[in-house]
């Protein structure tokens, strides 16, 4: 997958935001499947997808925020 920037996640509606975070840790989940068996070929990949992860859930919920206001 395609590792997605800020301006590039605050695009996106939350639903959509949802499904990215649902495909993300799908993924990272293989990543570290991989990991454990027979060593990850990129384990930058790990790192920038994790971080990726954690942009998602911080636009959501600065997106929750702003609809609570």
């Amino acid at each position: 997958m395609v590792i997605l920037r800020s301006k590039e996640l605050r695009d996106l509606s939350l639903d959509e935001l949802q499904n990215k975070l649902n495909e993300l840790h799908a993924e990272y989940d293989t990543l570290i499947g991989k990991g454990s068996v027979s060593g990850v070929d990129n384990p930058g990949k790990i790192k920038e997808t994790r971080r990726t992860i954690a942009r998602v859930l911080t636009i959501i919920n600065e997106e929750k925020q702003k609809q609570g206001e």
